[in-house]
């Protein structure tokens, strides 16, 4: 049998697995070693007294991933940018965030609910995770809409949402993950996601100013608040917005030169700032644990996912499969945009059963070179690509849209992980409720992953000025 066929039963084994149920990380390792088993047996024309030394080459191969991939200083960014997010929520910055978004904003039409999506972007700015920006906001967000009379559905699906918008506002993990898979500049594709993430947040809060026009009695606006109690909330919530001028400061210098530093140390300098805010806000030692013991847990979940997923990402090096599906791409006689559009469309039903990371882990080592096959190259120049966007640009433009639709993915059923994270936090709402309110904004998503294809402008602007 050849390594492509292998690849494409072991792959095959690996959907059914997760299908099943297994988790990402481990149905994704053991398909890796399973493949790299077959791979190399095969190469020894499945003599049976040469098995063991198969087993024994898998094996070796299959451990050295872990460290030597994992190992990578780009990644160091995870936690800290997570613990960026739990450090914020503890110090009390989210909750002054959200009032200062309230007092500015809730008197237009559905103001409430635009001022959670307001706020959400906010926090996205100082934490990496969704997952964290869903669970807080829940907890803040969703007893005062209700308060005044919204729908509890399209409350919490205002939270799962807005919590989406930490996928693509840097810090972003998920960005990161993606710049380590496809080794690409990881400052360029953190400051690419900025337009688009608020660009999606402007999206959501006209789609809630349009129902709250349409819909009688939807979103009532909350007015009453005078200038100077909105002038007093922006202190508080400033805190934020020098933390994301630290982060950036270190990824692109606005003054010309070079950066002032890495992403990572930038990371780094971003949570010791947040934790001396935290400490001189009154956080407590019980707090600080539960922080940095919530910031282990989810680093831990996504390091194993990458440790799993990297297994097989080797085996499908040994397959050949990558390159092969890239050949077939580049054969088909179908418009490249259009490909692309069936690739982005293939991804939102892939979301509807995988997590997001787990998700691009698993193909983007198939698909990413051929989307940039697509384009002419990896090192192709903008005269003379496809798309009108030099190699690493392109590699950019692709990222934020898979990150997108890894958002996307983040609400829709039935393994939306923001759905669960908010009905999880709240013992009124079911799953079901959740998926219900956040249905409209799949619509929003729509329209702002369109325009992000039209117009790749929208991502590479800031990037190209780096």
């Amino acid at each position: 049998m050849e390594p492509i066929e292998i690849g494409l039963w072991v792959s095959g084994f690996l959907l059914a697995t997760v299908l099943l149920g297994m988790r990402v990380a481990f149905a994704a390792g053991l398909a890796g070693l399973v493949g790299l088993i077959w791979i190399f047996w095969a190469k020894f024309g499945y003599d049976p007294a040469r098995f063991i030394k198969a087993l024994t080459i898998a094996v070796k191969t299959a451990g050295q991933v872990p460290h030597s991939k994992v190992s990578s200083q780009a990644l160091s960014l995870i936690p800290t940018f997570i613990l960026i997010g739990y450090l914020a929520y503890y110090a009390g910055l989210t909750k002054a965030l959200f009032e200062a978004a309230k007092r500015w904003l809730a008197w237009v039409p559905g103001g409430l609910a635009v001022s959670t999506v307001f706020a959400t972007a906010g926090f996205a700015a100082v934490s990496g995770a969704s997952v964290a920006t869903s669970a807080v906001f829940a907890r803040i967000a969703i007893p005062e809409m209700l308060a005044i009379g919204y729908d509890k559905r399209f409350a919490a699906g205002v939270v799962a949402a807005g919590g989406t918008l930490a996928s693509l506002i840097p810090p972003s993990a998920i960005l990161v993950i993606y710049a380590i898979i496809v080794e690409q500049d990881v400052g360029k594709l953190l400051l690419a996601g900025f337009i688009p993430g608020a660009f999606s947040a402007l999206v959501y809060a006209l789609l809630i100013i349009g129902m709250a026009v349409t819909i009688k009695g939807f979103g009532p606006p909350v007015r009453g608040f005078t200038w100077r109690e909105r002038l007093v909330s922006l202190p508080p919530a400033l805190p934020i917005l020098f933390v994301v001028a630290t982060i950036i400061l270190f990824v692109y210098n606005p003054f010309g030169g070079a950066a002032w530093g890495t992403p990572t140390e930038g990371g780094a300098i971003g949570a010791f700032v947040v934790f001396l805010m935290a400490l001189f806000r009154g956080m407590r030692w019980a707090q600080l644990k539960d922080a940095l013991l919530e910031t282990a847990k989810l680093s831990v979940m996504i390091f194993t996912i990458i440790w799993g997923v990297l297994v097989y990402v080797r085996f499908l090096g040994f397959a050949e499969l990558p390159a092969a599906f890239s050949d077939w791409i580049t054969s088909l006689t179908l418009s490249p945009m259009l490909i692309l559009v069936c690739i982005l469309l293939a991804y939102a039903v892939l979301g509807m059963f995988m997590d997001a990371i787990g998700m691009l882990l698993l193909t983007l080592p198939v698909v990413y070179p051929a989307v940039m096959a697509l384009n002419g190259g990896e090192y192709v120049s903008a005269a003379e690509s496809t798309f009108g966007m030099s190699g690493p640009m392109c590699a950019i433009w692709f990222g934020i849209l898979v990150v997108k639709m890894a958002e996307f993915c983040l609400i829709t059923p039935p393994i939306g992980l923001n759905c669960f994270v908010v009905a999880g936090v709240r013992d009124d709402l079911t799953v079901q409720d959740v998926f219900k309110g956040v249905t409209p904004f799949f619509i929003a998503d729509g329209i702002t992953i369109a325009l992000l294809v039209a117009f790749p402008a929208i991502v590479l602007w800031l990037p190209s000025l780096a």
